[in-house]
């Protein structure tokens, strides 16, 4: 073989590899979404005592993020396909940045409301771009999209939402509640940078074509449906059931608007006839409820209640998710849907029940103990409902039914916050805890039901064709 032989060997082996330039960008904008969503439950308690607000007002911080994610991803998802993946990063990158200048120097709680809104859009292309750029490069190499980038990436938003109420707490410790706030300007101007030096300018789709058929009015419909919902949930009481009465009508009207779209916002043929696809969405809507409530929920108390301080309370949490992690890597491997759910519903429903017997002296050991035990269900669930959705959805279909499960677990963290702020109120008291854990306890109850009466896990699943 010849010296120019084994050049364009080379030369051809490298241009068939995953481009690693652009592993900076997808992770780096992969974290900014989860590292935003948990780095905030410790820092919640001090912002209530700042302006002087009720828990009930500051859940709408956590509400404003999801609300906007929940509507975001699936709306940059599209515009990432308009427009390719370069322009929404860097759009999303400068948001997130400005997002953190306004939290930084917000003088109410509400002008920080909205610089969560502008994070909650911000922080929606990471994650679409990302899987844009190992669909390109996959067809560009000819060879399948690398596991070990795919992985690099799980671990990654792994991580950061392990880290993140750690991370918070001591932020809070050496500069106050904002540094919560501030850290997105270097984490947007870092994005901005690497995603200018290294993601590819060029786009293989029409964009005049599309953007002739956007989808606006499935949009609009899609987002009034879920602002009614929240904003009921946020403080149902029988003279806003009117907003009920528009979330209904919204709701049915977008179904029908996108089942008449050639090329809809969301394809809702996911649900047509299947449900078991349903039941699935309705265990990852409790099993989100649950965590997202202990997340925001207990982590208020533990700062309220059994006054800890917000570095304290981020080291209790730690167990919460570094033994999912653990959980979620040695259970990846093995199907076992229907055991998985059972064992996770079991397990959340005695982390429940030993909230009901914490009190303002409750031992330490206690306080990292629950959050140990809830650890268990947070590696279990998650893959499980992933694995469930895989065999239950349509092939053709795949895309929309899993941008559709990551919007109901969005519902349930919604869920959640609305009822850290009933049941706290103006402060985060143990009877208010004790609330959330029986609520906490009901929504255990009925993923575990959802579960026992699906026949679809009890025989092996098999992929829908």
């Amino acid at each position: 073989m010849t010296a120019g032989t084994v050049t364009t060997d080379t030369a051809v082996e490298r241009a068939q590899r995953f481009d690693r330039r652009l592993l900076a960008p997808m992770m780096l904008g992969s974290i900014l979404n989860p590292i935003n969503s948990s780095i905030i439950a410790v820092a919640l308690t001090p912002i209530a005592a700042a302006f002087g607000a009720p828990v009930s007002q500051t859940a709408w911080l956590i509400s404003a993020l999801y609300l906007t994610t929940a509507i975001g991803q699936p709306l940059v998802g599209r515009l990432v396909d308009m427009f390719g993946p370069k322009r929404l990063f860097l759009i999303g990158a400068a948001m997130t940045a400005v997002a953190g200048i306004l939290g930084t120097v917000a003088p109410n709680l509400w002008t920080l409301v909205a610089a969560r809104v502008i994070l909650g859009f911000g922080t929606c292309a990471g994650y679409p771009a990302a899987m844009t750029l190992i669909r390109r490069e996959s067809e560009r190499t000819g060879m399948a999209s690398p596991a070990g980038v795919l992985t690099a990436l799980a671990i990654t938003t792994q991580t950061i939402a392990v880290i993140g109420p750690t991370l918070g707490g001591l932020l809070i410790d050496l500069g106050g509640w904002r540094s919560t706030l501030a850290i997105n300007v270097p984490l947007g101007v870092a994005s901005l940078i690497v995603g200018a030096l290294f993601l590819p300018s060029r786009s293989t789709m029409d964009t005049a074509e599309k953007r002739v058929r956007f989808d606006f009015a499935g949009v609009g419909l899609f987002a009034t449906t879920l602002l009614t919902l929240l904003l009921f949930l946020m403080n149902p009481h029988l003279r806003l059931l009117w907003l009920l009465a528009v979330c209904v009508a919204a709701g049915a009207a977008f179904a029908v608007w996108e089942l008449r779209r050639p090329d809809p916002f969301i394809d809702v043929r996911v649900f047509s006839g299947n449900v078991p696809l349903l039941v699935t969405y309705g265990r990852a809507v409790a099993a989100a409820t649950v965590s997202y409530t202990f997340l925001y929920g207990y982590t208020q108390w533990l700062e309220d209640g059994r006054h800890l301080s917000a570095s304290v309370a981020g080291l209790v949490l730690l167990p919460l998710f570094g033994v999912g992690v653990v959980v979620s890597t040695l259970t990846g491997r093995r199907e076992a849907v229907r055991v998985k759910l059972i064992v996770g519903g079991l397990a959340q429903l005695v982390a429940c029940a030993l909230l009901l017997l914490l009190g303002g002296g409750s031992a330490m050991w206690l306080l990292v103990a629950i959050p140990a035990l809830l650890a268990v269900p947070q590696g279990l669930l998650s893959l499980a409902n992933q694995t469930a959705l895989y065999h239950q959805a349509h092939p053709q279909l795949m895309g929309a039914s899993a941008g559709l499960l990551r919007t109901f677990i969005y519902l349930g963290a919604m869920l959640a916050s609305s009822a850290t702020g009933l049941f706290f109120g103006q402060r985060a008291t143990t009877g208010g805890l004790h609330g959330i854990a029986v609520f906490a306890l009901a929504a255990s109850a009925i993923l575990l039901i959802l579960t026992i009466t699906d026949r679809s896990l009890r025989r092996a699943p098999a992929p829908v064709h």
